[in-house]
């Protein structure tokens, strides 16, 4: 009987101790992945701003990414209510992330919206300005979120520089069926956006549509066979482009100044 009782600690002193040693290893490699993991994060956010942009190359290494990013992409902070440029929340050596900044109800503020699938938003968004060689801003690129079929889509709007034309419509994060919902991030579709009109007599016009007439500049042909996909991004555009999410910072057009 002794000796069973031997055998068995023995063996969970074993299990122990293999499990005691592979979490440190994990662990480990997380920390010392950490790094590299913000770097990758960092690279790919400024990759599709620069997708959205229109200043993406193909085949561009990562010095490429962030030296155009650097030359051509300023980063500023607007204040949805009033739709003007306000200072980084926290201070200039902050990091500040909108999306975490809407969970937290001092920062945020609930949404009137059922459509767009989530319940609060911040107060301040970050925004990115494209300019040309004479620092006159061509683009505005907006961050965008919104509920898809399975879950909220997340990209980047960007905006010709009169504040009512869409030059780019890029999705980088979302979890639609792969060939139905998932052809959002289908570059043939993303370039049916182009040129299309935000407004229409100042009210949000965008319609997502199947049998889209191409010639129209307020309708977009609705993904096939993904129609919630499609409702999804319709409402997006209609929330973030009104009253409650970048309307004012639209019509406002701040960057002018």
């Amino acid at each position: 009987m002794s000796a069973k009782k031997d055998s068995f600690g023995k063996t969970v002193g074993v299990v122990v101790a293999v499990c005691l040693v592979c979490s440190i290893v994990v662990s480990g490699a997380a920390v010392g992945l950490r790094e590299i993991q913000q770097e990758n994060k960092k690279l790919d956010k400024q990759t599709n701003i620069l997708t959205a942009a229109g200043l993406y190359e193909s085949g561009m290494n990562s010095d490429q990414v962030a030296s155009v990013y650097d030359e051509k992409i300023e980063r500023r902070f607007v204040d949805l209510e009033t739709g003007e440029f306000t200072e980084k929340p926290g201070g200039e050596g902050a990091e500040y992330d909108m999306y975490k900044a809407a969970k937290q109800s001092e920062m945020s503020k609930t949404v009137e919206d059922s459509n767009v699938g989530f319940q609060r938003r911040a107060n301040v968004a970050s925004v990115w300005l494209v300019k040309d060689e004479s620092d006159t801003v061509t683009r505005v690129i907006l961050p965008v979120h919104g509920s898809g079929l399975w879950a909220l889509m997340y990209g980047f709007l960007a905006v010709d520089a009169d504040g009512k034309t869409i030059k780019e419509l890029i999705y980088y994060e979302q979890a639609e069926t792969p060939g139905l919902g998932g052809e959002v991030q289908n570059p043939n579709w993303q370039k049916l956006w182009d040129g299309k009109k935000l407004y229409d007599n100042g009210e949000v016009a965008i319609d997502v549509t199947k049998g889209a007439d191409p010639s129209d500049p307020y309708e977009v042909d609705a993904l096939s066979g993904a129609t919630l996909t499609s409702n999804g991004v319709e409402n997006t555009i209609r929330y973030w482009a009104g009253e409650q999410g970048f309307g004012p910072f639209l019509k406002n057009q701040a960057w002018r100044s």
